[in-house]
């Protein structure tokens, strides 16, 4: 009678706890026990006849929490009482506006977003639910929020329950870095909050410029954009393997923006924003949607955690994408800035106080990175690198306040999905290398929770070339720590057609040959349906082809889910390409004429995620 009786219980507590739990009585009891802040919800829910007035539709309880009686412009929000989390699944009804943040419903542990849902731009609710299984146990809030004014500047929320059978599954049901698409060792941006395939640009999950590349104490820190509503950033000690941290910062209102800058490490603590000079700011420079207010936010943390300087904007003036750096020579800080244009340079003794040396570099475009390097390797034979946000450089002098140009600019990569590439400054407190990367402009992943990547990082050097100097892209050696088994040829020599499968297990190569092909012949590689074509003096990977000064000689091919990275002849040319794979093979094979293989290596290569 005992075992029966437990056996009872067991079900009654089982079927007891799969009932819903509502969140929200918004019918019966309006907004009682939720705390307002603002004006946006003053007048209470829509209810009934009201819903068809403002155009809410797919109500089920006719009651709804709305901010759109009075139009777009109120602001405020509407916090539950905290709850328990007791069950798998936060299910409700969402729509209104789309912007993360600062229109939709969050949820909240210890007054953190943890959770976040937003409209669609529309007036049609529709279900949702977040995933808070690991959270079981946790004391929450949900929060409504309305802080945007205009254009669909008002949200509406309905039947929030905790449930374990939700009307409508999250989107995202894959483990983080492994979904289908989700590149496994070049860098893309994870979502914190949102559960939402193909994200726009200023959604969780999107990233873009490059901005405020530095290296510090052993870590190399990548900040990125996330079109100007935040400044993404990740961690690494070696370039490869990435760990990405939540924002460093935020705009600091809708649409304020918080657009590319850099960062630099004031170690002789110049700003005065450290209190202590053994511990030297880190300090971010960026650049307002209003295209003219330049500020700066800085960090005494290694950038874990940022302050918002209080005196900004530290400048006013016309645009954007502030570079600077340390000129040691004349003791003083520089500023290269996008505008009109041109780049314009400024100097400052304290990073806060600059001058315009109305020496401007004409004809330049967005992003600029600026740094000197030795010529061959020579530490003591420098020139000085301009590279543009589309991808070209030109080779100079500069006395730190004018930059002299000699020469034509020329481009550092050849492939369509090269853009707003910028290098990490202050090596030269580590391995002293040059380390480029650029955001793969364009680089689309279908019904994945993440879009656009960055290209894998690769040495600069200037080296001399019959036709004068250039720069010469090259992945960095660390790759060799992805190595996986490899397989090898030798002195292959095909016929004009013939074909040699290379079929090793895995999807993701790093290819190295040395070729030798004959003028009037084609090297052709075949990389899941997409070729990258070589002749005796060509490259040509996604675009026109490039020659290189000699022959070609050798070729080297980074291979990741959904791109191609082409590098001839110790990097004289590279093209970076984003692709989506056409079929699974891997081969290489000669057209119009013979080529010879002298040595070809295919190696697999393991995901940097862990």
């Amino acid at each position: 009678m005992t075992a029966n009786l437990l056996l009872l219980t067991a079900i009654l507590t089982i079927h007891a706890g799969s009932d819903d739990l509502a969140i929200s009585h918004f019918k019966t009891s309006g907004y009682q026990g939720w705390v307002k802040t603002g004006s946006a919800f003053n007048s209470g829910p829509a209810l009934d006849e009201k819903l068809k007035k403002l155009g809410i539709e797919n109500s089920p309880d006719g009651a709804v929490a709305t901010t759109k009686f009075e139009g777009d412009g109120p602001r405020g929000t509407l916090t539950s009482p905290e709850f328990k989390i007791s069950r798998k699944y936060i299910s409700f009804l969402i729509s209104g506006g789309n912007q993360q943040h600062n229109a939709g419903l969050n949820l909240l542990i210890h007054g953190r977003i943890v959770k976040s849902a937003t409209g669609w731009r529309n007036d049609r609710l529709v279900p949702v639910s977040w995933d808070v299984s690991r959270l079981s146990g946790k004391r929450a809030k949900v929060q409504i929020v309305d802080d945007v004014s205009g254009d669909w500047g008002h949200i509406n929320v309905d039947h929030i329950v905790q449930t374990d059978k939700p009307e409508r599954l999250p989107t995202v049901t894959g483990p983080l870095y492994k979904e289908s698409l989700r590149p496994q060792f070049h860098f893309t941006a994870r979502q914190w909050t949102l559960d939402k395939l193909n994200p726009g640009m200023r959604e969780e999950g999107w990233i873009n410029d490059l901005n405020g590349l530095i290296y510090y104490e052993g870590e190399y820190h990548m900040f990125a954009q996330r079109w100007n509503k935040c400044w993404l950033h990740a961690v690494s000690r070696d370039l490869v393997h990435w760990t990405e941290l939540e924002p460093a910062f935020w705009e600091e209102s809708q649409d304020s923006g918080v657009q590319s800058g850099t960062c630099v490490i004031d170690y002789d603590n110049t700003s005065g924003l450290s209190p202590n000079k053994a511990t030297p700011p880190m300090v971010a420079f960026w650049s307002r949607q209003d295209n003219r207010s330049q500020c700066l936010h800085y960090s005494l943390d290694h950038g874990r955690t940022w302050t918002f300087y209080p005196k900004n904007p530290i400048m006013d003036f016309p645009e954007r994408d502030p570079k600077v750096f340390w000129y040691a020579p004349g003791k003083h800080w520089v500023m290269v800035m996008y505008g009109s244009g041109q780049y314009h340079i400024f100097t400052s003794p304290n990073l806060l106080d600059w001058k315009d040396e109305q020496k401007p570099i004409h004809d330049s475009y967005e992003c600029p990175d600026f740094f000197e390097m030795p010529i061959d390797g020579n530490v003591n034979n420098k020139k000085w690198v301009l590279i543009q946000g589309n991808g070209n450089y030109s080779i100079g002098e500069f006395d730190g306040r004018e930059f002299k140009e000699e020469g034509e600019r020329h481009p550092c990569d050849i492939g369509p999905n090269f853009y707003a590439t910028q290098s990490w400054a202050n090596t030269d407190t580590g391995d002293g290398k040059r380390i480029q990367a650029a955001w793969m402009r364009g680089s689309e992943f279908p019904e994945m929770p993440f879009n656009q990547e960055i290209s894998f990082p690769c040495e600069l050097t200037l080296r001399t070339t019959p036709a004068g100097l250039r720069i010469f892209r090259q992945p960095i050696a660390a790759i060799a720590s992805l190595h996986d088994g490899s397989d090898s040829w030798s002195d292959k020599h095909l016929n004009a057609n013939e074909n040699l499968p290379l079929q090793p297990s895995g999807r993701l190569f790093h290819i190295k040959a040395e070729v030798n092909i004959p003028e009037g012949s084609k090297l052709v590689f075949n990389i899941r349906g997409v070729p990258v074509v070589l002749t005796s003096k060509t490259v040509e990977s996604g675009a026109n082809p490039a020659s290189v000064h000699g022959h070609v000689e050798t070729v080297e091919i980074l291979v990741d889910v959904a791109s191609i990275e082409t590098f001839v002849n110790g990097g004289e040319i590279s093209a970076t390409r984003y692709v989506l794979p056409r079929e699974n093979v891997l081969s290489v094979h000669a057209e119009g004429g013979p080529a010879t293989i002298k040595s070809l290596t295919v190696y697999q290569l393991k995901s940097i995620w862990p």
